[in-house]
C-alpha cells in the first residue's frame, strides 16, 4: 500500500510554539493555501468556504482583537494567563488563516435543493473541516506548524468590521501558522476496537 499521504498526516500536529522564522515567501504561501483550498472536496461541489489570509500587522490585529474581546469576558485574575497563551502560541506565528462559511451560498443551495435543505449547513461544516485539514497538512509538509482555534463567535463582529468582511460570511475558525519552534508531544490514540467496526 502507498503510505505517503499517511506519513504527511502523521506529520501534521497542533503546534503551539510558533515563530516567524519562515523560509517561504508570502506569495508562495498564499499560492499554496489557495491551491489546496480549491482542491478540498465539498458536497455538490458547493465551495461554501471563504478564506482570509492575514500576514504582518493584519495577523497581529487578529490576535489583538481576540485579546480585546477576551478582556471583556474573562475574569481579571485569569486574563493574564489568557493573554500569555494568545501572545505566545498564536500571535507569535507568521500568519493567520481565517475560515468563513458563505451563508448566502448555503441559503442558495437550500432553496435550490429543498429535498436536502436540512443538510447543507452541516455539509458546509464538513467542507470547512476538509479545507482546514488539507491546508494544515500542506503546511506540515513544508515544515510549518499550525493549530486550529475557535474564538468565534466572540470576535465575529470586530473581525468583520476591521477587515471589511461581507455580511454573509460566518467566521468558523482561526488557524495561526509559522515556524515550528518546538515539536508537539506524542499523540494518544483510542483503542481500535472502540473506534472501528469492520463488516464483510
Amino acid at each position: 500500500m502507498e503510505t505517503e499521504l499517511l506519513s504527511l498526516m502523521k506529520q501534521r500536529r497542533s503546534i503551539y510554539d510558533l515563530g516567524k522564522n519562515v523560509d517561504q515567501s508570502q506569495a508562495d504561501l498564499t499560492s499554496l493555501i489557495q491551491d489546496v483550498v480549491k482542491e478540498a472536496p465539498s458536497a455538490f461541489n458547493s465551495q461554501t468556504d471563504r478564506i482570509v489570509i492575514a500576514y504582518g500587522s493584519a495577523h497581529d490585529k487578529v490576535w489583538d482583537i481576540v485579546l480585546d474581546e477576551l478582556k471583556k469576558v474573562v475574569p481579571a485574575e485569569a486574563f493574564e494567563g489568557s493573554k500569555q497563551k494568545v501572545e505566545q502560541q498564536f500571535k507569535s506565528g507568521y500568519g493567520t488563516i481565517l475560515w468563513f462559511t458563505d451563508m448566502s451560498k448555503v441559503k442558495e443551495l437550500e432553496d435550490g435543493f429543498p429535498l436536502y435543505a436540512d443538510n447543507f449547513y452541516d455539509w458546509s461544516e464538513q467542507h470547512i473541516g476538509n479545507s482546514q485539514f488539507a491546508v494544515w497538512t500542506a503546511l506540515a509538509e513544508n515544515r510549518l506548524g499550525a493549530s486550529v482555534q475557535h474564538y468565534n463567535p466572540l470576535i465575529d463582529a470586530q473581525i468583520a468590521e476591521t477587515f471589511e468582511i461581507p455580511k454573509d460570511w460566518r467566521l468558523r475558525s482561526e488557524m495561526p501558522f509559522g515556524s515550528i519552534e518546538s515539536t508537539a508531544d506524542d499523540k494518544d490514540y483510542m483503542d481500535d476496537e472502540d473506534r472501528f467496526k469492520v463488516i464483510d
